[in-house]
């Protein structure tokens, strides 16, 4: 009990220590969650949380659109701040009532145990080490690790922290120099088309270099906090730690197709995703998943935009490297490798690009150099490859 205690009230205290009044948006998430779970047959209460939750965020996304771009006022850094952090209370507050609805987790509090019951449910959603950011895991590893069933006494995560954060450092390091190359670039040279693509994928790898960099302090966190340690028979020290991680910067940057990184970028979300939508529907499934990515990142011009960029080259790709790849040589597929990595690293630019800036400056930036073409050419090529498929059927 003492546990639950010190990882709700730390919560709790770096919440209204970071949002100030605004903390309370989600402890109102919280307590309406916690009364659908007393109050709501599970067998539905999936539907009921879903609702309730998009809703109340939705709510607040669409307050700081009208308030920055009608009556143009500052974003007020808190609120903002708050709004994402309750996008994460949504992803727990959904994921819970997944496992709820399909019997994985059972929940029956009495008036005698009601604070015994919810306690572990209110600190899985305030939890202190993933609230501002970090991998999403599920309930029942929560639970695990707090009444400490299966690892009795994980080992000491201080050496594999320690080299975790020596990775920030370097990426860091790379975005610094980035930074002062862009600038470099700027002030010396003349815009062309060659140098406009150079400068935008720079520009791009700055700002997914700021996903990785604040997804590894993450994980360091929680990893300091005991969780993310796995068993497995490889021996490595360094990969038992990696039971939560929401993206490796070379992993992921080495994607050679956009359906891979799209398994790979801030890959808790992706499963959640998954598991939330992409299963859950028969048909469109794809757009459904990228369409509701949309909604629960807030609706901004550049949100639809590079999401439905984004949906529409996961489809191209699928359809292109299945009738591209049996028709090629070992030695064309190894130019077929690189040329495909190219092309994902400009894709991944301009959807990046797009869903940063959320207004039309990250449209005008795309248009301006020629990197927006790469997107467009996968999907009128996707249309030639069908036109091509149904041409020979």
């Amino acid at each position: 009990m003492n546990k639950y205690l010190f990882v709700s009230a730390g919560g709790s205290v770096l919440a209204v220590f970071t949002m100030g009044i605004y903390s309370t948006l989600l402890f109102t998430s919280t307590l309406a969650f916690v009364l659908l779970v007393c109050c709501v047959d599970h067998s539905c209460i999936h539907t009921w949380a879903f609702v309730m939750q998009m809703l109340w965020q939705t709510f607040w996304h669409l307050l700081i659109q009208y308030r920055e771009y009608y009556l143009h006022e500052p974003v007020i850094i808190r609120l903002f701040l708050a709004v994402s952090t309750l996008m994460l209370l949504t992803q727990r507050i959904t994921s819970v009532s997944l496992d709820l609805q399909e019997k994985r987790v059972v929940l029956t509090p009495s008036k005698r145990q009601t604070c015994v019951t919810l306690l572990p449910l209110i600190n899985y959603i305030l939890n202190f080490t993933t609230l501002l950011g970090g991998p999403l895991d599920s309930y029942g590893q929560f639970i695990t690790l707090m009444e400490g069933i299966n690892l009795t006494s994980p080992p000491s995560p201080l050496g594999v922290v320690f080299l975790k954060l020596m990775q920030v450092l370097m990426l860091e390091w790379v975005r610094f120099y980035l930074v002062f190359f862009l600038k470099h670039l700027i002030h010396d040279f003349n815009p062309g088309i060659l140098y406009g693509i150079l400068s935008t994928w720079c520009l791009g790898l700055v700002l997914r270099i700021q996903y990785y960099s604040h997804w590894k302090i993450s994980e360091c966190l929680n990893n300091a906090a005991g969780f993310g340690f796995w068993e497995d028979s490889s021996g490595d020290y360094f990969s038992k730690w990696s039971g939560l991680s929401d993206g490796d910067f070379w992993t992921t940057e080495a994607s050679i197709c956009m359906s891979q990184f799209a398994r790979r970028w801030n890959a808790t979300t992706a499963s959640w995703l998954r598991r939330l939508v992409y299963a859950r529907h028969k048909h469109f499934p794809l757009l459904m998943c990228f369409g509701f990515s949309l909604w629960w990142h807030g609706l901004h011009l550049g949100h639809f935009v590079g999401f439905f960029t984004w949906a529409a080259t996961v489809k191209a790709d699928h359809h292109i490297h299945r009738n591209l790849l049996p028709n090629i040589t070992p030695t064309q597929r190894k130019i077929y490798t690189f040329v495909n990595w190219i092309n994902t690293q400009m894709i991944v630019t301009c959807i990046v690009i797009a869903v940063e800036f959320r207004n039309s400056s990250g449209l005008r930036l795309l248009s301006k150099t020629y990197i927006g073409l790469f997107p467009l050419v996968n999907i009128i090529l996707h249309f030639i490859v069908l036109n091509l498929n149904s041409l020979e059927q």
